[in-house]
């Protein structure tokens, strides 16, 4: 009887056909068990001669196709004649080991799994003699295929099926990856088993992979994953692209040449090109039988697509112009290549989707993760260096310029992230913000190993979605600011946690006392993961072992040695941080807040976000956990999720039942619950009426996060034409302002003949951003409001109370009560010699009002004793 059969595609391999078969025939394995199918591709160096002469002695089978040669057409011609159930796919060139068949067949025909393949990728697997360029090919096509396929080597063309699989592969299949065909038509429904094989380069005759092969790869592999993909439509979209290219960059000339400005040069060229485009698009580049072209949901998805690709390109725009110092008339056309690509992906997947064969929503989903999350990624990266440091940053960049164990207000990992970045990139808001960048990367990987690890992949990339679309995610990988560290070691140490206290891996101890550790020295809030852990300890019985166990309290050990350089700095300045971290809110009136809280959560989260967040903390979101095989694992899981967001948030709801919290506290609380959250996104039993009701609500949520973050980063860079400069009037627009200020400052040094104090009139915020954009000229000798006797931060250590002196004070103040009083009662009249009147300044930039600043000359100041 026939258990398995062997089924090799071949072409011109003649050298190989007898190596090939006394290699298989001198296995352990019974001849009768099984038969070798060969199937040739008009083969003219005698292969078919060959294989005939094994014919007459042996249970080989020759098949012989004609027309144009095609890998997935031989396998499934080969699969239709096998008299077995089980087929196995190997090659004739000898790279794959003969010697693995039996491990290769053995778990289907034993009935565990339905896919067993012979991985290159996975511990024990290896390539031999394979030059690097072949390596590097065949790693970057494993990788593409790695968010939609659940296994380590979705490319490898030595694997054992079940024969009823072929009948699921499309009719359009074609190329050489058929395994890539099974995998991602039945997403999810496979039993799969990956062996570790060593792959080695053929000996005889020439490969026939080339450049063709790999585009018919990326053609089918986004195809499977549902875009409306193929030579046809890539080339007809080309056409239109190029057409719409030529207009684009003729009506942006024109703009240009009337005086347009940059922003509305682009905008009105865009838009005429898109009309263009979309006409075109939706009756000829994506036309499809059956779909009426121009219904409405289609337009409305095509003008997302399009917002958010003029919006990117606006970025490609101006970085290429202020920071490349390319010309108007060329940069427009990286940036109309940015938009090609943005628009033809989004035209593929999202506006004008192959809806005669979709794939499952899973899959949907998967990809839906991996153009968002690429595509918020290429937006910050764009924008990093563009868009002008907010007064926060600003502070921590001064704290690199003044490098310290620690600081009063803020331990010192953003300081020295901040000094990393601009020591390679430059005193900049690229250099600035590069560790943003990072750390949201570490952060993302850390979530997306956590997710995976409490349930499966596809809702790791959905997490990885939420993180990058939420505004705690996105703002953490683009705003410099202590928040930032502390997210990348909070989901680090999260993740350890889960291993260590709900997998029991001892090793995790070590990555959770290093997590802590440097969570501390980003902010002290991770300590609430501590007191989570604790908590989690006390409530699951399989995890009280860990209080006889050292490796905890090593890891707490190991966490305060990180943890020392500001133990040290505290020491040395009679633990002036501890104290105002301790104090600052106690020394407060009480003020209940528990309303701010929660609004805050659901700016950090979006509505949907928190309403959803909140059904995974009370547990009522995963009710389909009973189908879940091991139960009291689910639960332990579920728990560990619960109380490690659960026990931090308590913290915070009663803190803010007595004082006012700050917007972004809660941030790092959610990440524990995100895997949840994506967990529930995919569900499509067991759900009620509400959480389905969430589930739909959140594609609107994820377009409508995406159009802010890029109208937000266009308006704050280039303007939006029409949209009048009324936001961020206080927080925004340094460089302009600067430039006013060292004007008025030249003026008063040309009348007084003296260098004259430039005092910011806030805590730290005015002064820190006047530093920043003064740093290149350094003609500016700038105070905070400490210069008065208020609390300037960081500033009371860095420049000691002024004495008297006859040089003039210029207070900077972004509203006339910050100059007049700091707080209610203070005369600062009596400390300035000879003040004068308030005055105002309006600050504009390419004839667009900005914002205005006030400002007060005195001849001098008397001290602050008077």
């Amino acid at each position: 009887m026939t258990q398995f059969t062997i089924v090799v595609p071949t072409l011109n391999e003649s050298d190989n056909i007898d190596l090939l078969l006394s290699r298989i025939f001198e296995l352990d394995i019974p001849s009768n068990n099984f038969e070798v199918i060969f199937v040739d591709d008009s083969s003219d160096d005698g292969t078919r001669e060959k294989i005939r002469a094994w014919q007459e002695c042996t249970n080989v089978h020759l098949i012989e196709r004609t027309g144009k040669p095609d890998l997935t057409a031989s396998i499934l011609a080969g699969t239709d004649a096998a008299r077995s159930n089980v087929i196995v796919v190997m090659d004739a060139d000898l790279s794959h080991p003969h010697e693995q068949l039996e491990a290769l067949v053995t778990p289907l025909l034993r009935g565990e799994y339905d896919v067993v393949i012979g991985s290159r990728y996975i511990n024990g697997g290896d390539t031999h003699n394979w030059p690097f360029y072949r390596r590097m090919l065949s790693r970057i096509g494993g990788w593409m295929a790695r968010p939609f396929c659940d296994v380590s080597d979705a490319t490898s063309g030595f694997f054992a099926f079940r024969r009823e699989l072929a009948a699921t592969v499309s009719e359009q299949a074609h190329g050489y990856k058929i395994l890539l065909e099974i995998l991602m038509v039945n997403d999810g429904n496979l039993r799969i088993k990956e062996i570790p094989i060593c792959f080695r380069d053929r000996a005889h005759g020439t490969s026939k992979l080339s450049l063709s092969h790999q585009l018919v790869y990326l053609q089918r592999l986004m195809a499977l994953a549902g875009g409306a993909v193929s030579v046809g439509t890539a080339g007809r979209f080309a056409v239109v692209g190029l057409l719409g290219m030529i207009v684009d960059a003729i009506v942006f000339q024109w703009a240009i040449s009337r005086d347009a400005g940059l922003a509305l040069a682009h905008f009105v060229s865009f838009f005429v090109a898109v009309s263009v485009n979309f006409g075109l698009n939706a009756t000829w580049s994506f036309r499809q039988q059956d779909i009426h072209q121009l219904q409405l949901y289609r337009f409305g998805r095509y003008l997302i697509v399009g917002a958010l690709a003029l919006l990117l390109r606006g970025g490609v725009l101006a970085l290429c112009v202020y920071i490349w110092h390319v010309p108007p008339s060329l940069a427009i056309f990286p940036a109309i290549a940015a938009t090609a690509l943005i628009n033809y992906f989004g035209s593929a997947f999202y506006v004008f989707p192959d809806e005669k064969r979709l794939p499952s929503l899973n899959m949907r989903w998967r990809v839906a993760a991996v153009g968002v999350v690429l595509f918020c990624i290429l937006l910050r990266l764009i924008y990093l260096g563009l868009a002008q440091l907010i007064p926060d940053e600003a502070y921590y960049w001064q704290y690199a310029q003044h490098m310290d164990l620690s600081f009063y207000d803020h331990p010192p990992m953003v300081a020295w992230l901040i000094w990393l970045g601009t020591a390679v990139l430059g005193d900049n808001e690229a250099g600035v913000r590069a560790g943003a960048f990072v750390c949201n990367l570490i952060a993302m990987g850390f979530l997306y190993a956590y997710a995976h690890n409490l349930y499966n992949k596809s809702t790791a990339l959905r997490a990885l979605l939420l993180f990058s679309v939420l505004p705690l995610g996105f703002l953490s990988g683009f705003l410099m600011t202590p928040d930032v560290p502390l997210a990348a070691t909070w989901m680090a140490m999260l993740y350890f946690m889960e291993r260590a206290l709900v997998a029991g891996q001892r090793s995790a101890w070590l990555g959770v006392g290093v997590a802590l550790g440097l969570g501390l020295l980003s902010k002290y809030t991770i300590a609430l993961l501590g007191l989570a852990a604790l908590f989690f300890v006390l409530a699951d019985k399989a995890a009280r072992h860990w209080f006889r166990d050292p490796r905890p309290y090593w890891s707490v050990i190991l966490a305060i040695l990180i943890f020392s350089p500001v133990l040290i700095w505290n020491h040395q300045h009679d633990w002036a941080s501890f104290v105002f971290q301790s104090t600052r809110h106690v020394a407060n009136d009480n003020q209940f807040s528990v309303h701010f809280l929660l609004l805050y959560i659901m700016i950090l989260l979006t509505p949907i976000g928190f309403f959803t967040a909140l059904l995974a903390l009370v547990g009522n979101g995963e009710n389909n956990h009973k189908v879940r095989q091991d139960r009291e694992l689910d639960k332990r899981k579920r728990v560990f999720v619960q109380i490690v967001a659960g026990v931090p948030f308590l913290v915070f709801l009663v803190f803010s039942m007595f004082d006012h919290p700050k917007f972004h506290w809660t941030g790092p609380v959610w990440l524990g619950v995100l895997p949840t959250l994506a967990w529930m996104i995919g569900q499509t039993e067991g759900t009620d009426k509400f959480i389905q009701w969430l589930q739909r609500a959140w594609q609107p949520t994820i377009a409508a996060c995406l159009l802010a973050y890029a109208f937000t980063l266009h308006y704050v860079v280039l303007g939006i034409p029409g949209v009048p400069y009324s936001w961020f009037t206080e927080h925004y627009f340094w460089r302009e302002t600067t430039r006013e200020v060292e004007l008025i400052a030249d003026e008063v040094r040309q009348q007084a003949g003296l260098e004259p104090i430039i005092v910011g009139m806030s805590k730290w915020s005015v002064a820190s951003s006047l530093y920043f954009y003064n740093h290149a000229h350094r003609n500016l000798d700038i105070r905070s409001r400490d210069l008065f006797g208020d609390n300037g931060a960081m500033y009371n250590f860095w420049f000691p109370a002024q004495p008297p002196t006859n040089r003039p004070i210029v207070q900077i103040g972004m509203k006339p009560r910050h100059i007049e009083q700091i707080r209610p009662g203070d005369n600062l009249e009596q400390m300035l010699v000879q003040p004068g009147e308030i005055h105002y300044r309006v600050i504009q930039n390419d004839r667009k009002q900005l914002k205005r600043i006030y400002y007060r000359i005195a001849r001098g100041f008397k001290g602050t004793s008077v």
